[in-house]
């Protein structure tokens, strides 16, 4: 049975940093690619970064600069560094797996999801 936990989200203020990390269970974790999207009020579930089991990592526009993918293989998880953050970045944030590998934006490329952790910027 494939889990993905997400934990790590919380209220920070503009311009403050947090990291929120994935833990997961019941797959060949190194083999994966993993991805983080988030999904705010109104708005549809957006690609925020992926990084494939060889450590190439992929970022949308609005984050680069600011967040951080990374993985650690013996403890099967991911984790996603944010810095500089901004009122716009609040959301709901959701590890996925890649079973392929490539660790592309397309939400149809990823076969599992956790459940989401809140984080919230207040201006």
């Amino acid at each position: 049975q494939v889990q993905l936990v997400e934990s790590g989200g919380e209220l920070v203020q503009a311009g403050g940093s947090l990291r929120v990390s994935c833990a997961a269970s019941g797959i060949t974790f190194s083999s994966y690619a993993l991805g983080w999207f988030r999904h705010s009020t109104g708005k549809q579930r957006e690609f925020v970064a992926a990084v494939t089991s060889g450590g190439s990592t992929n970022y949308a526009d609005f984050v680069k600069g600011r967040f951080t993918i990374s993985r650690d293989n013996a403890k099967n998880t991911v984790y996603l560094q944010m810095n500089s953050l901004k009122p716009e970045d609040t959301a709901v944030y959701y590890c996925a797996t890649d079973r392929a590998g490539w660790g592309k934006k397309s939400i149809y490329e990823y076969d599992y999801w956790g459940q989401g952790t809140q984080v919230t910027v207040s201006s």
